[in-house]
């Protein structure tokens, strides 16, 4: 998906673009410099601007067609980056949908959608992946705002067979004037595994009438395909689709099965046999995920793929990956997992290529902190039988390596794309006295809301949750992770830690992980915010944490932080200054652990910022000192599950303004909730009410939109900050 995103999203899938739909018609205009060229003039991808220009090739260019947009693609992914390998394996039966149906009368749903990229191309947006002057005017997945070709805004994964199911019965109801023809739910690419996906199958079968579901069976998920269903599947692949079990029939289904599925004449064949097909059809297609990628099995000295296009010798057009009988437990083929490195087959790194530009640029937030983690939890697998990492099909772009789940054996789990399972699965852990850690992207959590709710807070399960990507970012709008803190910091009996450093961020899982039945462990889930790029930029250049420098003292080892204030400096005593958790600390408490940290005392203003805001905090404070002589309060809270009322109590005196700065969803977020502590707790002095502001994003999908675009749109900036304050006095 995602990043996925595939559910290994990326990030740096921010093909940022706004107006999208006014720039549709621009989209045909494509440069003839650019355009790919085989030794003659033709330029066939030149001239798609829509469907109806792949209907009207003759037969025999359709391969030719094929070939220019696979060597589009390789030359997009070097200099642009994206899911390059799940859409070179569907070149050719992208081509054979466009040919055979009629879009967007005949309606093609795109599962996850990051295999979207050849649709687009025959869609009239060709030029927005051959100019790169042009990147930006379309996004990595479907959005209708683009095209009327678009059904929906898709960047999660499983649900293409229940939208198809949903468009199919308005059809229906309809009658001939719905003005839906065929309707084509395209799945796969690890997709097929969610939960969600099969509750479409079933409803399928049942409801009858024209639905046409293609599933794109490449042998792979994003790290590797894990569960019961893929060797019964592999057992179709080696049998051309006649094996028992047969899956799809066990609904009730038809079932069609095409071999050649990077052999563009016999999809079409495939495709015409079932189109005004008037009851559900499977059509299980065989792809090669990364097709165009050179194959050679090791990359050590390379620093890129290849960007020939491929040749297809064998007879059916896929060359084989070796995992017919599907052995299990699966591993990937031994790649290396550099995302420079793709190749065909069963390779990890193929499901989200960077582009050349970023080759030798340090680890991202996602990557640095999740290797962290995973050194931390590691050397005690021996000593803890039921420590367990569970990841929902995403680990390599959560720092989970290859290498890492090679020696974790069977203390990593891979549940496929299935995150409502993983979180109900680490639930039956935690109950039977085990320790499991979830980690996925923050938007991916999503879809295991009722199951934070059920089976993990309502059962009290010791459940640790790492929530990457929270926070703002430059995503696309399905990836966006900025209500992370709205949807876990209010679940009851959940704990929310958002650290703002490593040493603290390994404390919290330390804390998080403490061995059930140890002294003063949680006594419920715990989720952790891990650090994003703010908190990455701030410890890699301490200058950017002018009041502290990144140095901040231990945390004395108290459950009672008596609140003094000194009347004649109108701040905070020291007695309340705290320092950082030391990694002993499943040693100190709960109450210790959600205690907030003040780490400058001063007057007049205190500023209060949340996870990745904190070096904001402290990069205001200094302005405020410098350009205004004002010493502020700095306070780090450390977690967004409850206020501590000792230190909101103690502002009262010598403080006038109290500034809540997160960045996340500001309504219904955390900042509000300091808000709402002072009106309820309004005092009778006045002079000791201090007047809140809250920054924070609104409430709004956000698409591609850089983070310092964002962070200027929602004033969390110095300058806005410092602004805000000041004219209040």
């Amino acid at each position: 998906m995602r990043s996925a995103s595939g559910n290994g999203f990326d990030s740096s899938d921010s093909f940022a673009v706004s107006g999208a739909a006014e720039r549709t018609a621009r989209l045909h205009d494509i440069p003839p410099s650019i355009t790919p060229s085989h030794g003659d003039d033709s330029h066939l991808l030149s001239r798609i601007a829509s469907p109806a220009d792949v209907k009207a090739l003759a037969p025999n260019e359709l391969a030719e067609l094929c070939r220019e947009i696979r060597t589009t693609l390789l030359a997009y992914g070097h200099q642009h980056g994206g899911h390059i390998g799940s859409n070179l394996g569907m070149v050719e039966a992208t081509v054979a949908l466009h040919r055979v149906f009629d879009s967007p009368r005949d309606r093609i749903v795109f599962d996850v959608s990051h295999q979207s990229y050849v649709h687009k191309m025959l869609t009239g947006r060709a030029a927005a992946y051959l100019d790169p002057d042009r990147f930006s005017e379309v996004t990595g997945f479907t959005n209708p705002d683009e095209s009327k070709h678009d059904q929906f805004v898709l960047g999660h994964t499983g649900t293409s067979i229940s939208l198809a199911c949903g468009l199919a019965k308005t059809r229906d109801m309809k009658g001939p004037n719905s003005g839906i023809g065929n309707v084509i739910a395209v799945i796969g690419d690890g997709s097929l595994s969610s939960g969600v996906a099969f509750e479409g199958l079933n409803n399928a079968a049942e409801q009858g009438g024209n639905l046409i579901i293609v599933f794109n069976d490449n042998e792979m998920s994003i790290a590797g395909d894990f569960g019961g269903m893929y060797g019964p599947l592999a057992r179709l692949r080696a049998s051309g689709g006649t094996a028992q079990p047969n899956l799809f029939n066990a609904f009730g289904l038809d079932y069609r099965y095409v071999e050649a599925g990077n052999d563009v004449s016999a999809l079409v064949a495939a495709f015409e046999e079932v189109r005004d097909i008037d009851h559900p059809v499977v059509v299980h297609i065989h792809t090669l995920k990364g097709a165009g990628y050179d194959g050679e099995e090791t990359h050590a000295d390379r620093q890129t793929a290849s960007a020939s296009p491929v040749s297809f010798d064998s007879p059916t057009g896929v060359h084989p990956t070796d995992n017919v009988n599907h052995s299990e437990p699966w591993h990937s083929d031994h790649c290396n997992l550099s995302d420079h490195e793709p190749h065909e087959g069963q390779c990890e790194a193929s499901h989200w290529q960077n582009p050349d530009a970023a080759i030798g640029k340090p680890d991202d937030p996602r990557k640095h902190y999740g290797k962290m983690a995973m050194a931390a939890l590691e050397p005690r697998f021996a000593a803890e039988p039921g420590l367990v990492v569970i990841s929902p099909a995403t680990p390599g772009s959560n720092g989970i390596t290859h290498e890492f789940r090679e020696r974790a054996g069977a203390h990593y789990v891979d549940t496929g794309i299935t995150e409502s399972h993983a979180v109900a699965y680490a639930a039956g852990i935690a109950r039977a006295g085990g320790t499991p850690v979830v980690a996925t992207t923050a938007s991916f959590f999503q879809r295991a809301y009722d199951q934070f709710f059920q089976e993990m807070s309502l059962n009290r399960s010791r459940v640790t949750v790492l929530d990457f990507l929270g926070g703002l970012s430059g995503s696309d709008n399905t990836h966006s992770g900025a209500y992370d803190v709205t949807m876990f910091s209010n679940i009851p009996g959940a704990t929310m830690l958002v650290p703002t450093s490593a040493r603290d961020y390994l404390a919290d899982l330390a804390w998080a992980t403490a061995p059930a039945g140890s002294a003063d462990a949680p006594a419920g889930p715990v989720v952790i915010r891990v650090p994003g790029e703010a908190i990455l930029t701030a410890e890699r250049d301490a200058t950017l944490l002018p009041v502290t420098g990144g140095q901040i003292a231990d945390r004395p080892q108290s459950t009672s932080l008596p609140v003094s204030v000194s009347s004649a400096s109108g701040g905070i005593s020291a007695a309340t200054v705290r320092g950082t958790v030391s990694v002993t600390a499943q040693h100190a408490g709960v109450r210790h652990m959600l205690d907030w940290r003040v780490n400058q005392t001063g007057s007049h203003v205190a500023i209060i910022g949340l996870g990745n805001a904190y070096p904001l905090a402290e990069q205001t404070a200094a302005a405020l000192s410098a350009d205004y002589g004002i010493t502020a309060t700095v306070i780090d809270p450390r977690q967004c599950t409850s206020l501590d009322s000792d230190v909101l109590e103690s502002l009262r005196d010598g403080h006038q303004q109290v500034i809540t700065l997160e960045d996340g969803q500001l309504e219904g977020g955390w900042g509000e909730k300091v808000t709402a502590y002072y009106a309820n707790h309004h005092v009778s002095d006045g002079s000791r009410n201090p007047h809140v502001l809250n920054f924070g994003a609104a409430k709004e999908f956000t698409d591609r939109v850089p983070l310092g675009e964002l962070n200027e749109r929602y004033g969390l900036t110095v300058e806005q900050v410092t602004e805000a304050i000041t004219r209040c006095f």
